[in-house]
């Protein structure tokens, strides 16, 4: 497959794992979090995007730089509790500041499957080697530390929605090392300061698009039409924990559903104020900012990017400093 053959393959023991039924779910599960579905133009006439394609990329990375099972292992299963539409859930749970609410379930779903269980048997490793990628630094640290996960989804996005160009995503990955960060833990770094350059222009394109009033305002709303699905008992937590399709059946059997769904669908971009609008949907709320400010080699020993290009330090800056004090709302096509 080539989301795994970019970064360098995983053996078949590992790629088996990616065929029980909890990872083949997430087939149907996409990294842009039900935005995808509206007619915003950024989406139309893109690639489908996985969480399944994204969790092999990742665990395809991690195998790359350490030749660990269980960290990349634990990889490949990061995303397998997502529930449909990602971190719309998040939004529904009041949790899309930290966006936690949606892990919790990972441990039982790797626990209750038996071909999966037996894997792990087969390689010696338990449940809890690989049911927390957090604890493995080389597969997820803190932002705006480099990690496979954020290292996957930027590339990932950089050619599927940017066009970025395969040579191009080749020169980014042969240039990523493993080097000790300022905590003496290890941490993926970049030999070359314009390797870093090319990489965090793309990463602060995709961080300012992942927080825009478009998705902002498109998972709040997708979010409310889930509430209101539940609340009209037309989908269950359970649902959401299956596969979009399914959900978006369960949506189109209600025709007040069908209705507002057919609007979220026609969305085409957004509008603000500061001041709330009358008689239409608006919402004011702020997002997660997702950032990546990585090490770089340097004459003098490895150093944060922003310490190296005033330019990026300037414009990471500005990107935070976003309050997102602004009411949002819809454009229709």
């Amino acid at each position: 497959m080539e989301i795994i053959a970019r970064y360098g393959g995983l053996p078949a023991k590992l790629l088996a794992f990616a065929e029980t039924a909890p990872m083949q779910r997430l087939r149907q599960v996409g990294m842009h979090c039900g935005c995808e579905y509206t007619a915003c133009p950024l989406y139309k006439g893109k690639p489908a995007y996985s969480r399944y394609l994204h969790s092999l990329g990742a665990a395809a990375i991690v195998w790359r730089f350490t030749k660990d099972e269980a960290q990349s292992l634990s990889a490949l299963f990061h995303d397998i509790a997502t529930p449909v539409f990602a971190h719309v859930v998040d939004f529904l749970n009041g949790d899309h500041l930290a966006q936690e609410s949606t892990e919790a379930p990972t441990h039982d779903i790797l626990t209750n499957d038996a071909k999966l269980q037996a894997g792990l048997r087969a390689l010696g490793l338990k449940t809890q080697d690989v049911d927390d990628y957090h604890r493995y630094p080389i597969a997820d640290n803190d932002s705006p530390r480099l990690s496979a996960d954020r290292l996957e989804y930027t590339l990932g996005n950089a050619h599927l929605v940017f066009h970025c160009p395969k040579a191009e995503l080749k020169r980014i990955f042969d240039d990523i090392f493993v080097g000790k960060n300022e905590e003496n833990v290890d941490e993926l770094c970049f030999a070359h300061a314009e390797i870093a350059d090319i990489f965090t222009q793309l990463s602060l394109r995709q961080s300012e698009w992942f927080v825009s009033d478009e998705d902002r305002f498109s998972m709040q709303a997708l979010a409310d039409l889930l509430r209101e699905a539940r609340q009209r008992n037309v989908l269950t937590v359970d649902d959401l924990y299956l596969d979009e399709p399914h959900v978006i059946a369960l949506l189109l059997s209600d025709p007040v559903l069908t209705a507002r769904w057919q609007d979220y669908r026609r969305i085409i971009g957004t509008r603000s104020s500061a001041q709330k609008p009358e008689g239409t949907y608006a919402v004011k709320i702020a997002a997660k900012k997702r950032s990546i400010d990585p090490l770089v080699q340097t004459s003098d020993g490895l150093r944060r990017f922003t310490a190296v290009s005033a330019d990026y330090a300037a414009k990471l800056a500005a990107f935070r400093s976003d309050d997102f004090d602004r009411w949002v709302w819809a454009k229709y096509e």
